[in-house]
């Protein structure tokens, strides 16, 4: 199973992390101020929002690009829109890599979202150290709805924005039981891969209007976009469709939400 060779891959690092961990407690207290990912996802006038992602392969899909430079790509994306930037630093089944992260960090204004599989408070040190604005937590992979609560305290104190992702209308509740700011409904079923846009729409309805409400995979066109932000989506997360160059980012950051 998928979730569980990832779950095991990022144990794995994890224990490693924990070895330096003091060092990267006292690097992230020396990081400054993170910029505001949640600002950065309210409402433009009457745009909805885009995080787009640097992303070099998907497990489902194999390699997006031939040639993939993670500084242009966000450059890009800034230029042409995006309100934010996600960039994928899990090694093993995306190729990707911290110092990704760290390189586009430097590289544009925006804020920029950490991808990858948080299960440890290690790891919310190491994302701060390397200069994260935002970081990722998965109600799936976590598991426990007190190491989620824990997770994202910790992610707060550090000055951590997190992006709380669910896959399952189940899971939302768990998302706003911990106080989530922002959550992501990722339409992709983690077994199958499969996607479907009628778990967002479902799942907005259970939202509150305080929540920065982010719609995440399978977003293919502008009538996909339009449709997520007529139910009440504050941003869009896509990855595989700008990468691939099927999806026009300028387009896409100026769909309607009226």
């Amino acid at each position: 199973m998928f979730l569980e060779d990832i779950v095991t891959a990022v144990d794995e690092r994890v224990k490693r992390l924990q070895s330096v961990e003091t060092y990267l407690i006292n690097r992230a207290q020396m990081m400054p101020p993170v910029r505001s990912l949640s600002a950065a996802l309210q409402h433009r006038e009457s745009s909805i929002r885009v995080i787009a992602e640097c992303k070099h392969r998907s497990p489902s899909k194999g390699w997006l690009t031939e040639s993939y430079d993670p500084i242009r790509q966000a450059q890009s994306y800034e230029a042409t829109g995006a309100a934010a930037i996600s960039v994928l630093t899990e090694p093993h089944f995306f190729a990707g890599e911290l110092e990704h992260l760290m390189a586009v960090r430097e590289s544009v204004r925006v804020p920029v979202l950490r991808k990858d599989f948080v299960r440890d408070p290690v790891q919310l040190y190491q994302s701060r150290a390397a200069g994260a604005d935002a970081v990722l937590l998965i109600v799936r992979i976590i598991e426990d709805r007190n190491r989620l609560r824990d997770l994202w305290q910790t992610a707060s104190a550090l000055g951590l924005e997190a992006l709380v992702e669910v896959h399952a209308m189940a899971e939302v509740e768990a998302a706003l039981e911990v106080g989530a700011h922002i959550v992501g409904v990722n339409n992709r079923d983690l077994d199958t891969f499969e996607t479907r846009l009628e778990l967002s729409q479902e799942a907005a309805k259970l939202l509150p209007a305080s929540v920065v409400k982010v719609a995440e995979s399978g977003i293919r066109t502008i009538e996909d976009a339009i449709n997520l932000a007529a139910v009440g989506y504050d941003a869009l997360l896509v990855g595989e469709s700008l990468m691939r160059g099927g999806l026009s980012l300028r387009e896409l950051s100026h769909a309607s939400h009226s």
